[in-house]
């Protein structure tokens, strides 16, 4: 079925908004409804694009080995449909440890993954020594040695989700602003209503990030998603040549696993907190702030003077077992829930609006979803 059923997508995040291009270049009526709804994760996301993951089996593991080898075919086809650069770009990534020995065999665990399971875009993989990785990410310190990976990119969410907004209405979509509410009809759903306007639909596919939760309670099911705050401060430098750094994460539990990455124009993000008890309480925190900064000199001492622009609030959809929610309502016919990758929405949310536009036409998922079931 395409051109016979009608899709309402509720949520303009990265992963309705690809969900909804992909369903439109296919010859669907879709409906795209986004909110007005503060601290989108997808505006506030980093940006790292790292989808191996060497432990990760099962269905876990094939989601992150299709979204390796799915993400540079995908950005080239946005890029073409919507006619504008979705900022995908391949950079290469340093993870910064203090234990030669972790990176050498996460080096190895990486190089013999990837010969497994066919990692055709996880480039060069080695351990560098210190001072090395300052010389492709020059604020860093330069004693501690690093593991690089050149398959890693980079993406600016809101850039990638504009790009894919502008694909999807120029291949018809009807975009609407406004509260969206499921509309049931007995045990399936009849549209949603959005600002008490009735929009008529035979599947609609929720992606509404952390606020999937509340559409979802009218009809009696409750999931267990919730929204975790992140604080992402955004610094300016002088443009020499930021937009080809790596990216920069860390291994082990002393520098709180937080990151580093650049962007054309002078631009790196610093990030970022991780705070579960915050609810959707948008705001800048001292200590959130002091956390992020300091962390950020620690890792690189050379941003020491960069100015401050602005410091994105976002609420990650995050689940108790650190799986997504992608799949079919039970109780309610016709609605696809694709929410819940948690930090990860940047690296995962594309392929996850190309499996929700699948699943909302009836077709068989590529692996076992069962895992991913929303009500679990």
């Amino acid at each position: 079925m395409t051109a016979d059923v009608r899709v309402a997508v509720v949520g303009a995040g990265i992963v309705g908004a690809t969900a909804a291009w992909q369903l439109a270049r296919r010859g669907v009526d879709v409906v795209l409804v986004e909110s007005d709804e503060t601290g989108r994760a997808t505006s506030a996301g980093a940006g790292i694009v790292q989808p191996w993951r060497p432990a990760a089996v099962g269905s876990w593991g094939a989601y992150s080995d299709l979204a390796g080898r799915s993400w540079p075919a995908l950005a080239a086809e946005l890029a073409a449909d919507a006619g504008q650069d979705p900022s995908y770009a391949v950079v290469g990534g340093l993870t910064l440890g203090t234990d030669h020995d972790v990176l050498r065999e996460a080096a190895e665990d990486l190089v013999a993954a990837g010969a497994t399971r066919g990692w055709t875009g996880l480039g060069d993989v080695e351990v560098l020594a210190p001072g090395a990785a300052a010389r492709r990410f020059p604020a860093l310190r330069t004693d501690l040695p690093a593991l690089w990976v050149g398959g890693v990119g980079r993406v600016d969410g809101r850039l990638f989700r504009d790009a894919a907004v502008v694909a999807a209405e120029r291949a018809g979509v009807d975009r609407r602003s406004g509260r969206a509410a499921l509309v049931p009809d007995g045990d399936r759903v009849r549209g949603v209503r959005v600002d008490g306007v009735l929009v008529e639909a035979d599947v609609v596919v929720l992606a509404a990030g952390a606020w999937t939760t509340q559409l979802v309670r009218p009809l009696g099911a409750e999931l267990a998603l919730g929204p975790m705050r992140g604080q992402i401060v955004h610094l300016q430098l002088p443009d020499d040549g930021t937009g080809s750094w790596p990216t920069v994460m860390t291994a082990g539990e002393e520098f709180g696993h937080h990151y580093l990455l650049g962007f054309p124009g002078g631009r790196v993000v610093v990030g970022a907190t991780r705070e579960a008890d915050a609810g959707f309480d948008h705001r800048v925190t001292a200590a959130g702030q002091r956390q992020v900064l300091d962390a950020g000199l620690t890792l690189a001492p050379g941003l020491a003077e960069a100015t401050v622009l602005e410091t994105r609030i976002g609420f990650r959809p995050v689940t108790p077992d650190g799986f997504p929610l992608l799949g079919a309502l039970p109780g309610c016919d016709g609605v696809v829930v694709a929410t819940g990758l948690g930090a990860n929405g940047l690296t995962y949310g594309p392929l996850m609006g190309v499996l929700a536009a699948g699943l909302a036409l009836g077709e068989p998922a590529p692996f076992d979803l069962t895992p991913f079931r929303p009500v679990r």
